[in-house]
Protein backbone atom coordinates (compact mmCIF):
# COMPACT_ATOMS: atom_id res chain seq x y z
CA UNK A 1 0.00 0.00 0.00
CA UNK A 2 2.74 2.16 0.61
CA UNK A 3 4.48 1.80 -2.31
CA UNK A 4 1.52 2.16 -4.43
CA UNK A 5 0.94 5.66 -2.97
CA UNK A 6 4.10 7.11 -3.19
CA UNK A 7 4.48 5.80 -6.79
CA UNK A 8 1.05 7.65 -7.26
CA UNK A 9 1.09 10.55 -5.23
CA UNK A 10 4.98 11.58 -4.74
CA UNK A 11 6.73 10.45 -7.40
CA UNK A 12 5.23 12.17 -9.77
CA UNK A 13 5.70 15.75 -8.08
CA UNK A 14 8.87 15.31 -6.31
CA UNK A 15 10.89 17.23 -8.20
CA UNK A 16 8.27 20.18 -7.72
CA UNK A 17 8.33 19.87 -4.11
CA UNK A 18 12.58 19.99 -4.20
CA UNK A 19 12.75 23.02 -6.98
CA UNK A 20 9.97 24.92 -4.38
CA UNK A 21 11.33 23.30 -1.45
CA UNK A 22 8.35 22.15 0.54
CA UNK A 23 5.32 19.84 0.90
CA UNK A 24 2.32 21.16 0.40
CA UNK A 25 0.28 21.09 3.83
CA UNK A 26 -2.41 19.10 1.97
CA UNK A 27 -0.45 16.33 1.25
CA UNK A 28 -0.14 14.96 4.75
CA UNK A 29 -4.39 15.21 4.83
CA UNK A 30 -4.04 13.35 2.41
CA UNK A 31 -1.41 10.86 3.95
CA UNK A 32 -3.61 10.60 6.66
CA UNK A 33 -6.57 9.16 4.77
CA UNK A 34 -4.14 5.83 4.18
CA UNK A 35 -4.23 5.59 7.70
CA UNK A 36 -0.14 6.24 8.20
CA UNK A 37 -0.75 9.44 10.56
CA UNK A 38 -3.16 7.63 12.68
CA UNK A 39 -0.84 4.49 13.11
CA UNK A 40 -1.06 3.98 17.19
CA UNK A 41 -3.53 6.41 17.68
CA UNK A 42 -6.48 4.60 19.22
CA UNK A 43 -9.43 4.32 17.08
CA UNK A 44 -11.99 5.79 19.83
CA UNK A 45 -9.84 9.11 18.20
CA UNK A 46 -9.93 8.49 14.57
CA UNK A 47 -6.83 6.48 14.82
CA UNK A 48 -5.84 3.06 13.18
CA UNK A 49 -5.24 1.78 16.49
CA UNK A 50 -1.58 0.12 17.27
CA UNK A 51 0.43 -0.72 14.63
CA UNK A 52 3.75 -1.64 16.21
CA UNK A 53 7.46 0.29 14.71
CA UNK A 54 8.08 -2.59 12.49
CA UNK A 55 5.17 -0.56 10.26
CA UNK A 56 7.01 2.66 10.81
CA UNK A 57 10.41 0.55 9.01
CA UNK A 58 8.13 -0.22 6.26
CA UNK A 59 7.34 3.50 5.50
CA UNK A 60 11.12 4.34 6.00
CA UNK A 61 12.36 1.70 3.50
CA UNK A 62 9.53 1.82 1.13
CA UNK A 63 10.44 6.00 1.14
CA UNK A 64 14.52 5.60 0.73
CA UNK A 65 13.49 3.00 -2.08
CA UNK A 66 11.34 5.27 -4.24
CA UNK A 67 14.23 7.83 -3.62
CA UNK A 68 12.05 10.60 -2.48
CA UNK A 69 11.59 12.10 0.90
CA UNK A 70 8.56 13.29 2.97
CA UNK A 71 10.31 16.05 5.05
CA UNK A 72 9.28 16.56 8.84
CA UNK A 73 7.07 13.40 8.40
CA UNK A 74 9.32 11.22 10.54
CA UNK A 75 9.90 13.30 13.63
CA UNK A 76 6.60 13.62 13.31
CA UNK A 77 5.83 10.43 13.96
CA UNK A 78 8.72 8.52 15.62
CA UNK A 79 10.09 11.59 17.50
CA UNK A 80 7.35 13.53 18.90
CA UNK A 81 3.91 11.39 18.90
CA UNK A 82 5.54 9.04 21.48
CA UNK A 83 5.32 11.82 23.84
CA UNK A 84 2.12 12.58 23.14
CA UNK A 85 0.72 8.58 23.10
CA UNK A 86 2.95 8.46 26.50
CA UNK A 87 2.04 11.67 28.95
CA UNK A 88 -1.39 13.31 26.93
CA UNK A 89 -3.77 12.88 29.74
CA UNK A 90 -7.72 11.87 28.44
CA UNK A 91 -8.54 15.28 27.67
CA UNK A 92 -5.90 16.36 25.64
CA UNK A 93 -6.08 13.09 23.80
CA UNK A 94 -9.55 13.95 22.61
CA UNK A 95 -8.72 17.61 22.07
CA UNK A 96 -5.36 16.63 19.49
CA UNK A 97 -5.56 13.03 18.56
CA UNK A 98 -8.47 13.11 15.76
CA UNK A 99 -7.00 16.35 14.73
CA UNK A 100 -3.39 14.57 14.17
CA UNK A 101 -5.08 11.23 12.57
CA UNK A 102 -6.87 12.85 10.22
CA UNK A 103 -3.31 15.09 9.11
CA UNK A 104 -5.04 18.42 10.28
CA UNK A 105 -2.68 18.95 13.17
CA UNK A 106 0.79 18.45 12.45
CA UNK A 107 3.87 18.35 15.36
CA UNK A 108 7.23 18.80 16.46
CA UNK A 109 9.62 18.73 19.46
CA UNK A 110 11.76 21.76 20.37
CA UNK A 111 14.60 21.13 22.39
CA UNK A 112 17.71 22.41 21.26
CA UNK A 113 18.36 26.15 21.73
CA UNK A 114 21.24 28.65 20.12
CA UNK A 115 23.71 27.76 23.10
CA UNK A 116 22.21 24.38 24.12
CA UNK A 117 22.52 21.46 21.78
CA UNK A 118 23.48 17.79 23.63
CA UNK A 119 24.04 19.71 26.88
CA UNK A 120 19.97 19.04 27.85
CA UNK A 121 20.37 20.11 31.44
CA UNK A 122 21.56 23.85 29.75
CA UNK A 123 18.17 25.00 29.25
CA UNK A 124 17.45 28.28 29.44
CA UNK A 125 14.07 28.90 27.99
CA UNK A 126 11.92 29.88 31.11
CA UNK A 127 8.24 29.17 32.17
CA UNK A 128 7.03 30.63 35.25
CA UNK A 129 3.11 29.47 36.72
CA UNK A 130 0.53 32.40 36.70
CA UNK A 131 -2.73 31.47 37.91
CA UNK A 132 -3.92 28.95 34.90
CA UNK A 133 -1.14 29.71 32.67
CA UNK A 134 2.64 29.02 32.40
CA UNK A 135 4.51 32.39 31.06
CA UNK A 136 7.07 30.89 28.20
CA UNK A 137 9.93 32.89 27.53
CA UNK A 138 12.94 31.91 25.01
CA UNK A 139 14.36 30.47 22.15
CA UNK A 140 15.19 27.29 19.82
CA UNK A 141 16.76 26.68 16.99
CA UNK A 142 17.11 23.09 14.63
CA UNK A 143 13.25 22.55 15.18
CA UNK A 144 12.75 19.75 12.38
CA UNK A 145 8.80 20.19 10.78
CA UNK A 146 8.81 24.18 13.28
CA UNK A 147 7.78 25.82 10.33
CA UNK A 148 4.60 23.26 9.40
CA UNK A 149 3.64 22.37 13.30
CA UNK A 150 0.61 23.72 14.55
CA UNK A 151 1.42 21.67 17.99
CA UNK A 152 5.12 22.21 19.19
CA UNK A 153 6.34 20.32 22.21
CA UNK A 154 8.55 23.27 24.18
CA UNK A 155 11.04 22.13 26.97
CA UNK A 156 11.36 24.78 29.46
CA UNK A 157 12.34 25.00 33.12
CA UNK A 158 10.00 25.77 35.55
CA UNK A 159 12.19 25.67 38.57
CA UNK A 160 16.09 25.11 38.98
CA UNK A 161 17.56 23.12 41.61
CA UNK A 162 21.82 23.24 42.34
CA UNK A 163 21.83 20.13 43.34
CA UNK A 164 20.85 18.49 39.92
CA UNK A 165 20.67 20.48 36.51
CA UNK A 166 18.44 17.92 35.51
CA UNK A 167 15.58 18.29 37.69
CA UNK A 168 13.23 21.46 36.69
CA UNK A 169 12.63 20.69 33.52
CA UNK A 170 8.81 20.65 32.22
CA UNK A 171 6.92 19.65 28.71
CA UNK A 172 4.53 22.51 27.41
CA UNK A 173 2.23 22.04 24.17
CA UNK A 174 2.11 25.65 22.62
CA UNK A 175 -0.23 26.42 19.66
CA UNK A 176 0.17 27.60 16.53
CA UNK A 177 -1.36 31.30 16.73
CA UNK A 178 -0.68 31.82 20.34
CA UNK A 179 0.33 35.44 21.03
CA UNK A 180 3.95 36.03 21.12
CA UNK A 181 4.89 32.55 19.87
CA UNK A 182 6.57 33.29 16.50
CA UNK A 183 8.49 31.37 13.98
CA UNK A 184 11.36 32.29 12.42
CA UNK A 185 12.82 31.72 9.32
CA UNK A 186 13.34 28.24 7.46
CA UNK A 187 17.07 27.83 8.14
CA UNK A 188 19.02 26.88 4.84
CA UNK A 189 20.78 23.83 4.71
CA UNK A 190 23.16 21.64 3.21
CA UNK A 191 20.96 18.84 2.68
CA UNK A 192 17.34 17.58 3.51
CA UNK A 193 15.67 20.68 1.36
CA UNK A 194 12.02 19.43 2.39
CA UNK A 195 12.55 18.75 6.41
CA UNK A 196 11.72 22.41 7.28
CA UNK A 197 13.94 23.29 9.87
CA UNK A 198 13.07 26.66 12.12
CA UNK A 199 13.65 28.99 14.89
CA UNK A 200 11.04 29.51 17.17
CA UNK A 201 10.86 32.42 19.55
CA UNK A 202 9.10 32.75 22.70
CA UNK A 203 7.68 36.12 24.26
CA UNK A 204 5.37 36.06 27.24
CA UNK A 205 3.67 33.13 25.46
CA UNK A 206 0.84 32.18 28.05
CA UNK A 207 0.40 28.50 27.94
CA UNK A 208 -2.26 27.31 29.53
CA UNK A 209 -1.43 24.68 32.49
CA UNK A 210 -3.98 22.22 30.91
CA UNK A 211 -1.28 21.79 28.13
CA UNK A 212 1.28 20.61 30.49
CA UNK A 213 2.38 16.99 28.75
CA UNK A 214 2.98 14.83 32.00
CA UNK A 215 4.16 16.34 35.34
CA UNK A 216 5.61 19.62 36.19
CA UNK A 217 9.89 19.09 36.74
CA UNK A 218 10.01 15.66 34.99
CA UNK A 219 11.08 16.16 31.50
CA UNK A 220 14.66 15.29 31.92
CA UNK A 221 13.79 11.74 32.32
CA UNK A 222 10.55 11.93 29.94
CA UNK A 223 13.42 12.49 26.98
CA UNK A 224 15.80 10.02 28.20
CA UNK A 225 13.37 7.21 27.85
CA UNK A 226 11.97 8.35 24.37
CA UNK A 227 15.90 9.18 23.21
CA UNK A 228 16.31 5.47 22.45
CA UNK A 229 13.57 5.35 20.06
CA UNK A 230 14.75 8.46 18.29
CA UNK A 231 18.12 7.30 18.11
CA UNK A 232 16.28 4.04 16.27
CA UNK A 233 14.55 6.03 13.49
CA UNK A 234 17.96 7.65 12.53
CA UNK A 235 19.16 4.77 12.17
CA UNK A 236 16.48 3.47 10.28
CA UNK A 237 17.04 6.66 7.83
CA UNK A 238 20.78 5.78 7.34
CA UNK A 239 20.60 2.09 7.09
CA UNK A 240 17.17 2.58 4.32
CA UNK A 241 19.79 5.42 2.74
CA UNK A 242 22.53 3.20 2.61
CA UNK A 243 20.68 0.96 0.60
CA UNK A 244 19.12 3.04 -1.44
CA UNK A 245 22.99 4.49 -2.54
CA UNK A 246 23.88 1.09 -3.39
CA UNK A 247 21.10 -0.04 -5.53
CA UNK A 248 21.31 3.21 -7.91
CA UNK A 249 25.05 3.16 -8.06
CA UNK A 250 25.21 -0.58 -9.31
CA UNK A 251 22.21 0.56 -11.57
CA UNK A 252 24.58 3.06 -12.74
CA UNK A 253 27.71 1.56 -13.25
CA UNK A 254 26.01 -1.22 -15.06
CA UNK A 255 24.52 1.24 -18.20
CA UNK A 256 28.18 3.62 -18.05
CA UNK A 257 30.38 2.73 -20.38
CA UNK A 258 34.30 3.72 -20.16
CA UNK A 259 36.93 2.73 -22.38
CA UNK A 260 34.27 0.79 -24.01
CA UNK A 261 33.06 -1.65 -21.10
CA UNK A 262 30.46 -0.98 -18.47
CA UNK A 263 31.73 0.78 -15.29
CA UNK A 264 30.73 -1.94 -13.25
CA UNK A 265 33.10 -4.39 -15.08
CA UNK A 266 36.17 -2.97 -14.19
CA UNK A 267 37.92 -5.05 -10.73
CA UNK A 268 37.92 -1.81 -8.47
CA UNK A 269 34.10 -1.38 -8.92
CA UNK A 270 33.62 -4.58 -7.71
CA UNK A 271 35.69 -4.41 -5.11
CA UNK A 272 33.94 -0.89 -3.99
CA UNK A 273 30.62 -2.44 -4.39
CA UNK A 274 31.57 -5.83 -2.38
CA UNK A 275 33.08 -3.94 0.59
CA UNK A 276 29.54 -1.09 0.66
CA UNK A 277 27.40 -4.19 0.71
CA UNK A 278 29.36 -6.23 3.35
CA UNK A 279 28.95 -3.08 5.73
CA UNK A 280 25.23 -2.54 5.12
CA UNK A 281 24.90 -6.07 5.87
CA UNK A 282 26.76 -5.39 9.15
CA UNK A 283 24.42 -2.46 9.75
CA UNK A 284 21.25 -4.50 8.75
CA UNK A 285 21.82 -6.87 10.84
CA UNK A 286 22.48 -4.70 13.90
CA UNK A 287 19.39 -2.49 13.20
CA UNK A 288 16.98 -5.30 12.75
CA UNK A 289 18.13 -6.54 16.23
CA UNK A 290 17.71 -3.10 17.71
CA UNK A 291 13.70 -3.16 16.19
CA UNK A 292 13.16 -6.62 17.43
CA UNK A 293 14.51 -5.26 21.10
CA UNK A 294 12.31 -2.24 20.71
CA UNK A 295 9.26 -3.76 19.23
CA UNK A 296 9.53 -5.97 22.74
CA UNK A 297 10.48 -2.75 24.99
CA UNK A 298 14.16 -4.03 25.70
CA UNK A 299 16.08 -1.53 23.52
CA UNK A 300 18.86 -0.11 25.87
CA UNK A 301 19.86 3.67 25.55
CA UNK A 302 23.43 2.08 24.59
CA UNK A 303 22.26 -0.41 22.22
CA UNK A 304 20.24 2.37 20.80
CA UNK A 305 23.71 4.56 20.81
CA UNK A 306 25.44 1.51 19.03
CA UNK A 307 22.97 1.05 16.57
CA UNK A 308 22.72 4.98 15.40
CA UNK A 309 26.55 5.31 15.36
CA UNK A 310 27.18 2.43 13.40
CA UNK A 311 24.58 3.11 11.02
CA UNK A 312 25.39 6.68 10.51
CA UNK A 313 28.58 6.47 10.28
CA UNK A 314 27.99 3.68 7.61
CA UNK A 315 26.24 5.96 5.59
CA UNK A 316 28.58 8.18 5.49
CA UNK A 317 31.14 5.94 3.74
CA UNK A 318 28.55 4.25 1.83
CA UNK A 319 27.98 7.35 0.38
CA UNK A 320 30.87 8.52 -0.83
CA UNK A 321 32.64 5.40 -1.79
CA UNK A 322 28.89 5.19 -4.30
CA UNK A 323 29.37 8.49 -5.11
CA UNK A 324 32.79 8.62 -6.36
CA UNK A 325 31.62 5.74 -8.60
CA UNK A 326 29.52 8.09 -10.79
CA UNK A 327 32.64 10.19 -11.14
CA UNK A 328 31.47 14.26 -12.21
CA UNK A 329 28.01 13.03 -12.52
CA UNK A 330 27.66 12.21 -9.13
CA UNK A 331 28.37 15.62 -8.06
CA UNK A 332 25.10 16.94 -10.33
CA UNK A 333 22.11 17.50 -7.70
CA UNK A 334 19.51 15.40 -10.63
CA UNK A 335 21.38 12.79 -10.01
CA UNK A 336 19.91 11.10 -6.94
CA UNK A 337 23.38 9.98 -5.38
CA UNK A 338 24.10 13.61 -4.59
CA UNK A 339 21.05 14.24 -2.77
CA UNK A 340 22.09 11.32 -0.58
CA UNK A 341 25.07 12.29 -0.49
CA UNK A 342 24.07 16.03 0.63
CA UNK A 343 21.78 14.28 3.13
CA UNK A 344 23.81 11.70 4.98
CA UNK A 345 26.10 14.40 6.73
CA UNK A 346 23.45 15.47 9.58
CA UNK A 347 22.82 11.61 10.67
CA UNK A 348 26.41 12.04 12.30
CA UNK A 349 25.04 15.22 14.33
CA UNK A 350 21.11 15.42 14.99
CA UNK A 351 19.80 13.19 17.93
CA UNK A 352 23.24 12.67 19.48
CA UNK A 353 26.59 13.71 17.44
CA UNK A 354 28.45 10.53 17.11
CA UNK A 355 31.11 11.62 19.54
CA UNK A 356 28.19 11.91 22.52
CA UNK A 357 27.19 8.38 21.64
CA UNK A 358 30.88 7.16 22.19
CA UNK A 359 30.78 8.80 25.60
CA UNK A 360 27.73 7.22 26.34
CA UNK A 361 28.75 3.70 24.88
CA UNK A 362 31.47 4.07 27.24
CA UNK A 363 30.55 4.73 30.21
CA UNK A 364 28.94 1.43 29.48
CA UNK A 365 31.66 -0.58 29.50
Amino acid sequence: MVRDFLAREVVPVFPRWLEQELIPRDFFRSLAKTGILGMNIDEEYGGSGEAGYTYSVVLGEETARALVQLGPLRCHMDVVMPYFRAYANSEQRQRWFPGIASGDLFTAIAMTEPGTGSDLAGIRTTAVRDGDDYVLNGAKTFISGGITAELVIVVARTSTDPDNRRNGLTLLVVEDGMPGFEKGRKLDKIGLPLQDTAELSFTDVRVPAANLLGEEGKAFSYLGQNLAGERLGISMGAITAARAALDVTIAYTRERQVFGKPVASFQNTKFELAAVATELEAGQALFDKAVAEHERGELSPVDAAKTKLFCTELLGRAVDRCLQLFGGYGYITEYPIARLYADARVLRIYGGTSEVLKTIISKSL
